[in-house]
């Protein structure tokens, strides 16, 4: 590696999947559309990996979303009262991973996608005297008003939200309007229309029929939740569908899954952990799925309409995000699992309906977000090496 590679080190978080895709878009946007000698990409897990005590709060977190969801409204508010991206009692605890961090890889730009790594970043820049050299760049990847209180941090110099509901609720929390910049959300460039020819390529890929209408049930990342319920539901329906079933890591989930489907009156595909999402979506006629920033913005991507989760009330900061796809009416929201044969059968024999729901996911994405997110942070880049270069003199 030459010693001019602007080095990056992304800041992330396996608390559900969203953060991990929304690291993974933009090391992969790094090298697609970095101009000039590509840059050299790390993505650390620093909740987990920093400290055994905060290994074992991401395993609570991630156990939650998979079965109690319900419960998730209290979490956010304890984490939004207590604050411990803000408390000594985790710093001393995760500060000599995160110095070490620097002290190994010496990165040219710190790049946060998660509300809890931040602050501590900031701290260690401060008392390493790196706060004027090293940027610290937050891209924000809840898109609506009522997120974490923890995205807000005095050290950031450059955030990258999602839309002016995203900068509201920053300047809200105190932040600066002149340090927001709105580029959209980091959903990898691989997230995109398919046209029909594509479509079937892709279920047959799945082996399913490449004419059929085709639902695609997403348990998200860690699988679990209500979706499971829903499923039941669906696969009792006398329906002219195909569907397939994503379980994401959960191996029990996907074995119940299969054991479901064998009753189904309809093909389906059950599916465990997969590095494929976008085929799936692509495959899809309509997503049921609980509402995460990303996943959602990633179907809008593909322009694939979104039958909603809401059987449990989302948790706050998925809130806006939901009233966002019902207002513009890409989404249907299911408040009741036994709704989900209906709003199916409806969508099949209301072909002006779908045609709709499709049609107002067009204008919810910004065009070519990852590209703007990349050239944000390649325009921080000068200013880094003009830095290096007065340290060499």
């Amino acid at each position: 590696m030459s010693a001019n590679t602007p080095k990056v080190l992304i800041i992330s978080s396996d608390t559900g999947g969203g953060h991990r895709s929304a690291a993974q878009a933009i090391a992969d946007g790094l090298e697609r559309f970095w101009k000039g000698e590509s840059a050299a990409v790390r993505i650390v897990k620093a909740v987990e990996e920093s400290h055994h005590v905060t290994e074992k709060l991401v395993a609570v977190y991630n156990w939650m979303l998979r079965h109690r969801q319900s419960w998730m409204k209290y979490l956010y508010w304890a984490v939004n009262k207590i604050r411990p991206e803000t408390r000594e009692f985790f710093h001393k605890r995760c500060i000599g991973f995160v110095r070490e961090q620097f002290e190994k890889w010496c990165p040219h730009i710190v790049v946060s996608v998660h509300p809890l790594t931040q602050h501590i970043f900031g701290r260690i820049l401060r008392e390493l005297n790196l706060a004027g050299q090293i940027p610290l760049v937050t891209v924000v990847t809840d898109p609506c008003y009522g997120f974490w209180k923890g995205w807000a941090c005095d050290d950031v110099s450059l955030y990258l939200v999602a839309n002016e509901d995203a900068k509201r609720q920053l300047v809200d929390y105190g932040v600066s309007p002149e340090k927001i910049k709105i580029s959209g959300m980091p959903v990898n460039p691989k997230f995109r229309v398919a046209d029909e020819k594509d479509a079937q390529a892709a279920r047959q890929m799945f082996g399913l029929d490449p004419e059929k209408f085709t639902v695609f049930v997403n348990a998200g990342w860690v699988g679990g939740g209500n979706i499971p319920k829903i499923f039941r539901e669906l696969v009792r329906g006398e329906l002219d569908v195909q569907a397939i079933f994503l379980a994401g890591k959960n191996e029990e989930l996907r074995a119940e899954a299969e054991e479901i489907a064998k009753s189904a009156k309809f093909p389906v595909k059950v599916i465990g952990y997969s590095e494929d999402i976008e085929k799936l979506m692509q495959s899809a006629n309509v997503m049921v799925s609980k509402l995460g920033g990303l996943t959602t913005f990633e179907a809008l991507a593909c322009r694939l309409p979104i039958i909603a989760d809401t059987t449990t009330p989302p948790m706050p900061q998925e809130a806006g995000t939901v009233d966002l796809l019902s207002r513009k009416g890409a989404g249907i929201l299911l408040k009741k699992p036994s709704e989900i044969v209906p709003i199916i059968r409806e969508l099949l024999l209301d072909n002006g309906k779908y045609t709709r729901m499709r049609d107002a996911t067009a204008g919810l994405t910004m065009p070519d977000s990852t590209e703007q997110i990349i050239r944000e942070i390649e325009a921080l880049l000068p200013k880094v090496q003009q830095a290096d270069a007065a340290a060499a003199a």
